[in-house]
């Protein structure tokens, strides 16, 4: 497929995907909005997609919005639509991802460019990486969902001191409050991140990591944990008797690598997914 904002690769199962505006930082615009939300639905329809690695071209990871309107960036035009923030589209769909995401975060990541990591499910960082949650610096307020995925992966009293602020950070920052897994030297950053999604890959069952993926993040608005145990009991039972659980249990005594034969999204189970539609409410 061609897009006007991203570049892919393919490593093996690993679909590496490259945020591609370097004369202007892979600043965030529509465009790009387009570009990786058909990329993401292409990956969860491909059977041989195991997971998705997300980074920059150039030195940045991406400038947040594009600023070509200036002061006018911000504003919108009257409509009998209801508005609605395309960073969080972007979130809410990387949200409902059935593969794995990792974030590469290979330079700058600012305004939406950092609030579009948040619901990837690992981030590595540059070690000459900076970020920021700038949005009241600029008059705004924060995109992406964020004052949901934020708190959740931070805490919520760096997620205030980082929103209130709008300060930008340093990567040793984000390494010491958790926004980031590891940091690397630029160079070795990204074969850093294949290998790991490279690890998911060819290691694990592609539907247990789907379902592994969605109970994680699901289960962070439950309000009990009956609600986990109601869902990994259907799960467990679904699984146990695949072809992947049985080749999990005779490699492991053949003492061999596995070759799980499931896929998604062909062998997802039937009940997937299990949780109901969310409409979009705007507030009156």
């Amino acid at each position: 497929m061609t897009y006007t904002t991203i570049e892919t690769q393919r490593h093996g199962g690993v679909l590496l995907v490259r945020l591609n505006r370097p004369d202007r930082l892979n600043a965030y615009n529509l465009d790009m909005l387009d570009d990786l939300l058909r990329v993401y639905d292409e990956a969860d329809a491909d059977n041989d997609v195991r997971a998705i690695v997300v980074t920059g071209s150039g030195r940045a990871f991406c400038a947040g919005a594009d600023l070509e309107k200036a002061g006018n960036t911000f504003a919108r035009k009257p409509s009998d639509q209801p508005h609605r923030d395309s960073g969080g589209l972007l979130n809410l769909r990387t949200y409902q991802l059935t593969k794995p995401v990792i974030a590469a975060i290979n330079g700058p990541a600012v305004g939406v460019g950092a609030t579009m990591t948040l619901p990837m499910d690992i981030r590595l960082a540059a070690d000459t990486a900076k970020m920021g949650f700038v949005f009241a610096r600029r008059g705004i307020v924060a995109d992406g969902c964020a004052s949901w995925f934020l708190p959740r992966v931070v805490g919520v009293s760096t997620a205030l001191e980082w929103t209130l602020s709008g300060r930008v950070f340093d990567a040793a920052e984000a390494l010491r409050a958790g926004l980031v897994r590891s940091l690397h030297p630029a160079d070795e950053l990204v074969p850093t991140a294949l290998e790991l999604a490279n690890e998911i890959a060819e290691h694990t069952s592609a539907v247990s990591v789907t379902l592994n993926r969605q109970l994680m993040w699901r289960m962070l608005g439950a309000d009990h944990p009956m609600a986990a145990h109601e869902v990994e009991s259907r799960a467990l039972a679904h699984v146990g008797g695949t072809a992947d659980a049985r080749e999990g249990v005779e490699s492991f005594l053949e003492k061999r690598p596995a070759r799980y034969p499931c896929r998604v999204p062909a062998d997802l189970p039937d009940f997937y997914p299990w949780w109901p539609d969310r409409e979009f409410n705007p507030l009156p």
